[in-house]
């Protein structure tokens, strides 16, 4: 070791002299880049920074130790991975300020975004799930062996979220080639460490989930990069989790409009002489390997292209508002292929339940890294046994039991199609979501408008009552979905269309939810086309036509307007939406055209059901075709009750006849 008058100690063992420069370099462009950003604040140019001075080290030394095509998860303080993932700078400046020639179409801020042709990914406001979405990439590499690893950063507030837990529990499980760095920076805006975790070192955790460990000083730009360039090797070799803790100490506030006045002085006089930069160059100095003179030079060369870069910024135009190109941008473009279309396939009588499992296997054939992800999927062949026998037909790299962990599976299925393979995920009970919520509707559902990148992710949701299971096994919860823009929901109610459907969402490159009966499953049959064909989503099926009253429904809901207006003797236009995101309004205004009264199903509770959105949509559209007011027939606004007798009541048929011999008057 090599004694300096630095506060950090550094060794030259096993670097060369251009390593060491690089290094050098790399981490005075994100301070010289900082330092401009803080001036434009002050001056009123720009309106908000997250500061990461003083903790560049960590990003710089990981980015340098990975190889250039290994994917990053990053967040705020980051601006080290970025640069030296010689990201340009004018493009990158532009993201910061919302200009359209960021990365995100002026869309997000900061580092709310993706580049994959730099092979970066960045975080959303909730700071955790990129933790799983880095476990996801490193299941594609080690199922295609490729060799590579993914890191992804977390702060130590973040090591408090659930998303924390069940990424490297999963991690852990799975072996997965991934490296999560904590950069402990001592505050979580202003919540210091001790409010924030009992144990006295966050890295301790690791030996709870079986995984190996370090803590190291973040500060180091030379320790950083030995060690992750060690661990990464490492993984390369021998696939598994490692977990890092950089310590390091944040300068500034949170952003620079929460100032620092939480901290005592003396801590930041302490850290302030740790400083990565200003240590790593005076021991550069000391050591002969840099002049006062070249880092000088290199001083004036980067302010040069910042300030280039500054200009190209403030002379880009703001974004100008297209709403079409907004509302396009939604969905990543899907192709719809007539010929898959059920038209003259061969049918075979099937199930509601065989239907799936047919669309499952046919999907599994046709696309060879489809991975299937889900409580007891594997060996047990899932609670409902749809996925009965497939272990022994794909294997269990495919066909994956997980732990508890829905946010982490989705977020995993979401890392899977960064890496361009499509997945599944299994909730056993659609209830279950709620533990995935934030990655479905903040994730998977805005990546592509946010930044580009699609979300080829089908999450099968086993839903609805009438098996007396009670209010934690029977909720039909397909609206919580509807109202999330860049998600497509859909709920068969035939055999025919499940396996549709079903194979229509594995071709879809957008995430859909793909509800399913469980009432359908044993006690609905018909006949389904052999082999692949796809039913297109977004449109309707006309169960029949009718003059009297028009029914829009779904699901269950279609058998019980079949059933009721049979008995009533009713010439009842029945139509299964089916799809319920994105609607078919074309074939709902027709239906309403040809009765001029409409009654709209669903088994969802009566207030902030679809069936509001959609008599509002036809009193709003269809008003002088209505000869009385839209109807909503759906369940009670309580908790789906256990007791057949309760939930009988609970459920809207029996409430249906009245509201239909009331309309038809």
């Amino acid at each position: 070791m090599s004694t300096t008058t630095t506060s950090i100690k550094y060794t030259k063992k096993g670097h060369s002299k251009d390593t060491l420069l690089r290094l050098h370099a790399q981490l005075l462009k994100p301070r010289l880049i900082e330092e401009k950003m803080l001036n434009l604040l002050r001056q009123g140019r720009i309106s908000k920074w997250f500061s990461g001075i003083g903790q560049e080290a960590i990003s710089v030394g990981a980015a340098c130790a990975l190889l250039p095509d290994e994917l990053i998860f990053t967040m705020h303080r980051n601006l080290g991975v970025f640069t030296a993932r010689e990201v340009p700078l004018d493009r990158l400046f532009c993201q910061w300020q919302g200009k359209p020639h960021g990365f995100s179409k002026g869309r997000e801020r900061s580092f709310h975004f993706g580049t994959m042709e730099h092979h970066i990914v960045g975080m959303i406001s909730h700071l955790g799930p990129q933790l799983s979405l880095a476990a996801g990439v490193a299941l594609a590499h080690k199922l295609r062996r490729e060799k590579r690893v993914s890191l992804a950063f977390t702060g130590e507030g973040g090591t408090s979220q659930g998303e924390f837990h069940e990424a490297l529990n999963v991690a852990a499980v799975w072996k997965l080639p991934v490296i999560f760095i904590i950069e402990n920076n001592g505050y979580g805006l202003s919540t210091t460490t001790n409010e924030q975790y009992a144990c006295k070192n966050l890295v301790d955790r690791a030996v709870g989930y079986g995984m190996r460990s370090a803590q190291i000083d973040g500060n180091n730009i030379l320790e950083v990069y030995s060690t992750i360039q060690k661990i990464a090797g490492e993984l390369r070799e021998n696939p598994e989790p490692f977990l890092l803790e950089c310590m390091t100490f944040r300068m500034r506030g949170h952003e620079e409009a929460s100032g620092t006045k939480y901290v005592p002085q003396e801590l930041m006089d302490a850290w302030a002489q740790k400083d990565p930069l200003l240590n790593y160059e005076n021991w550069l100095l000391e050591q002969g390997l840099l002049t006062e003179s070249q880092a000088q030079d290199l001083r004036k060369q980067y302010k040069k292209e910042i300030l280039d870069a500054v200009e190209v910024m403030f002379s880009m135009p703001e974004p100008k508002p297209d709403t079409a190109a907004e509302l396009r941008d939604v969905y990543a473009p899907s192709v719809r292929r007539p010929e898959n279309d059920l038209q003259a396939a061969e049918p075979t009588a099937l199930r509601f339940i065989d239907a799936i499992t047919a669309g499952l296997r046919e999907a599994m054939q046709r696309h060879p890294e489809l991975v299937l992800m889900g409580q007891d999927i594997a060996d047990y062949g899932g609670v409902f046994k749809i996925t009965q026998g497939f272990v022994d037909a794909f294997g269990k790299d495919r066909v994956r039991n997980t732990p508890l962990c829905e946010s982490a599976i989705v977020g995993i299925a979401l890392g899977l199609s960064l890496k361009g393979m499509k997945s599944m995920v299994e909730m056993q009970f659609a209830d279950f979501v709620t533990c995935g919520f934030n990655q479905i509707v903040n994730n998977l559902a805005k990546i592509h408008w946010r930044w580009g990148q699609n979300a080829d992710v089908v999450i099968r949701m086993p839903t609805g009552g009438g098996t007396g299971a009670g209010p934690f096994h029977s909720q039909s919860n397909e609206a919580w979905f509807t109202h999330v823009p860049g998600l497509k929901v859909v709920y068969p109610s035939t055999p025919a269309d499940a396996k549709g459907l079903l194979l229509a969402a594995f071709e879809d490159p957008n995430p859909v939810l793909f509800f399913e009966h469980k009432a359908l499953y044993r006690s609905e049959s018909g006949p389904v086309p052999d082999g692949f064909y796809t039913v297109e989503i977004g449109k309707a099926r006309q169960v029949r036509r009718g003059s009297q009253v028009s029914i829009l429904t779904y699901g269950l809901g279609v058998r019980w307007a079949e059933t009721v207006t049979a008995e009533m003797g009713l010439d009842a236009d029945i139509l299964d939406l089916r799809s319920l995101l994105p609607l078919d309004y074309e074939a709902i205004a027709d239906s309403v055209r040809r009765t001029n009264r409409v009654l709209i199903l669903h088994e969802d509770t009566l207030f902030g059901g679809i069936g509001g959105e959609l008599a509002a949509w036809i009193s709003e559209h269809l008003f002088e075709h209505l000869d009385a007011p839209v109807l909503r027939s759906a369940s009670l606004d309580t908790p789906v009750p256990f007791a057949i007798p309760l939930e009988q009541n609970f459920f809207p048929v029996q409430r249906l006849k009245g509201q239909l011999e009331h309309l038809s008057k």
